[in-house]
């Protein structure tokens, strides 16, 4: 199977469409052939770490049971052009799934481990959780600001908030230039240990989710830029 994730960034004009996007495309998505899970997700401000919403960025998540059922979509299907033309920029990243657990809506979507959990070169992190209503004021005052600084953090080259619902169903993704850059953040930023930890402790999430991937490969830019041209040569 293959994992992609992909980045809009709308045009002027075309807020309403994609707002509207969120309650229509799951239904389309469905009947696409191949795809075998997929997430529509919205953004806030502040690179999406931020409580409003951002009407200009949405991403796709999809999981694949092919690279060629992937291929054939992004070249035929009438939905994805719809939204890239829409787009005054987007950026697609093609992932295999390293290491993966918890639940997304009752499922594990990423399949089987496909490499070893510390590759060569460049890894991504996706985190999802589902936070109790009752737990969300806690959630905003600890998590979300320790999420945003993972842009500051060494060897991150993107960090993105995403989110299926605002406020209570949220995601981030981040791109990392080694596993070790991303071990060295994960298991000894004191921020993130205290969010991890207060999360624990008082049973923030109903569900949630984390799973790390090798990057194959990434096309496109975000805010103008291509965040894996760092690490080239």
């Amino acid at each position: 199977m293959l994992t992609t994730l992909t980045v809009f960034t709308l045009r002027p004009g075309h807020r309403r469409w994609a707002l509207a996007q969120m309650g229509t495309a799951p239904a389309v998505l469905r009947r696409a052939p191949g795809l075998r899970f997929a997430k529509l997700l919205g953004s806030g401000a502040r690179d999406g770490f931020g409580l409003w919403p951002n009407l200009h960025r949405y991403a796709l998540l999809a999981v694949w049971e092919s690279a060629a059922a992937a291929a054939d979509f992004f070249a035929e299907n009438p939905w994805w052009a719809a939204y890239q033309g829409r787009c005054r920029e987007t950026w697609t990243a093609h992932l295999a799934p390293l290491r993966a657990h918890g639940r997304w809506d009752g499922q594990q979507p990423f399949g089987e481990p496909a490499g070893p959990a510390a590759p060569e070169g460049p890894v991504a992190v996706l985190t999802r959780a589902s936070i109790r209503l009752a737990k969300t004021p806690r959630f905003w005052r600890y998590v979300a600001p320790t999420s945003a600084a993972l842009a500051e953090a060494p060897g991150v080259v993107l960090a993105l908030g995403l989110g299926e619902l605002p406020v209570v169903r949220q995601a981030t993704f981040s791109v990392w230039a080694s596993a070790a850059a991303m071990q060295q953040y994960a298991y000894h930023d004191a921020r993130h240990r205290e969010a991890m930890r207060l999360t624990r402790r008082e049973d923030w999430y109903s569900e949630e989710m984390f799973a790390r991937f090798r990057v194959l490969g990434a096309a496109g830019t975000v805010d103008g830029r291509d965040p894996l041209a760092p690490l080239a040569g």
